[in-house]
């Protein structure tokens, strides 16, 4: 039946005020959340758990020592000279020299390049007080020694000022590792024990 035009407001007027109540009542005004429990420790910022696994190896500070070369190095010792060996770790061996002061000897080994010789060179001479250099200037402060584990390139430090530091570093590259044989501390219990250190190098071999 057609709906005659004078009603049309009207209904659509009645339909308005059906609709409105509806959906004033479906309509999300507002919500609660609940917080999120506090962290037990402020430890990176994750709460700890009695039970939760440890994290892997180098997630926690921890850094693994670097595999175990395939042939060790060995040296003869100078008259009166000691060594302990290390029980893991980079640092393979200390050294005692029979001099008094202020004076460290070490052998480490590090696998592969361990960072190449430049990088290292500017760390030693950093452990001294004294700044980088380049390719230029390593290839003439170098010095070799003959060995028969290799040639081992030598350098030969001092540093500035009135308390002088000396550092007396060998780099040897073989069986896949690099080795560092090195003695630092004052100038003068270094220079003392120069000599026997560098017979200490000219010994050198991998067994």
């Amino acid at each position: 039946m057609p709906v005659r035009p004078t009603l049309v407001p009207a209904l659509l007027a009645l339909g308005v005020s059906l609709l409105v109540p509806a959906c004033n009542r479906d309509e999300v005004t507002h919500f609660r959340v609940a917080k999120a429990p506090q962290a037990a420790d402020g430890v990176g910022g994750q709460a700890s758990h009695a039970g939760a696994p440890a994290p892997p190896p180098g997630m926690a500070g921890d850094v693994a020592p670097p595999p175990a070369p395939d042939r060790g190095l060995r040296w003869t010792l100078p008259k009166g000279w000691t060594d302990q060996r290390s029980g893991g770790g980079m640092r393979y061996a200390t050294l005692k020299a029979p001099v008094a002061g202020r004076i460290d000897a070490s052998v480490v080994v590090l696998p592969g390049p361990a960072g190449g010789e430049l990088m290292n060179v500017n760390r030693w001479r950093g452990q001294i007080g004294l700044g980088p250099i380049d390719e230029a200037t390593l290839a003439a402060a170098r010095s070799a020694v003959a060995s028969p584990a290799g040639t081992i390139s030598v350098y030969d430090f001092t540093s500035d000022g009135e308390k002088k530091s000396r550092l007396i570093a060998g780099l040897l590259e073989a069986g896949g590792s690099t080795w560092f044989v090195k003695v630092t501390g004052d100038a003068a219990p270094v220079g003392a024990a120069a000599k026997d250190f560098t017979q200490l190098l000219g010994s050198l071999r991998l067994e």
